[in-house]
């Protein structure tokens, strides 16, 4: 399933978390718009069975069945077509970011189901992942708009980490900011080199990672370690 921005811009969610609405589109998205629809849905097909770099806009407007010109009327190129397409990916990773700011149960389980969650929604969508991936290197805008994207997510985690240090939960550390930077960091990396062959495997590096957020906010081992 596709979902479709209904408007163009910058929304903030509940978290304080920023995400695109159809930001790279050269016109803004409208609800129903059955042409974008069908490009999009093209290129999704398509990415579950070639690199983006193997696929040209030829291939995704005779997919789609609209005119090369269609294409651009809506898209700059490939890169933004694929920012566009990664709407759903966005929302479940927004969505496991905000069960660690504001979920329920103890701080080890959000933790433990918001990098689960994260790592899930890359198995959901691992062929669009990783033409965002290319994405990002081939389109100025869309390497900015991913940068954003991840910086966003600091000051809610930051302000995460001082409510937990203010509780007397979690220890005195290095700046929130900083730390809540440095493991998005460490998160992106990882996902990077998620379903790479050979050690560790995916479940490892999603257990390791836990691991290291856990000591790096609460400074102790986690529970049941």
């Amino acid at each position: 399933m596709i979902v479709v921005p209904p408007a163009a811009g910058l929304r903030t969610d509940v978290s304080g978390v920023e995400h695109s609405e159809g930001v790279l589109d050269r016109r803004a998205p409208k609800r129903g718009d059955q042409r974008r629809l069908a490009l999009l849905r093209a290129l999704d097909e398509r990415l579950k069975v070639q690199l983006l770099d193997e696929i040209n806009v030829a291939d995704i407007t005779a997919a789609a069945g609209v005119s090369r010109s269609a294409f651009y009327f809506y898209f700059e190129d490939k890169a933004a077509c694929v920012a566009a397409l990664g709407t759903q990916m966005h929302q479940e990773i927004l969505t496991a970011t905000r069960l660690l700011v504001d979920g329920d149960g103890s701080p080890h389980e959000r933790l433990t189901g918001a990098i689960h969650g994260v790592f899930a929604a890359w198995r959901s969508h691992r062929h669009l992942f990783q033409a965002m991936l290319t994405a990002r290197q081939r389109n100025q805008a869309v390497r900015e708009l991913w940068d954003r994207t991840r910086k966003s997510f600091a000051p809610p985690l930051a302000a995460l980490i001082d409510a937990e240090r203010a509780a007397g939960i979690a220890p005195p550390g290095p700046d929130s900011h900083a730390l809540a930077t440095v493991l998005l960091e460490l998160n992106e990396r990882a996902l990077e080199q998620f379903g790479a062959t050979g050690p560790p495997d995916d479940e490892q590096r999603v257990e390791t990672l836990i691991v290291i957020w856990w000591r790096a906010i609460y400074a102790v081992v986690p529970p049941d370690r």
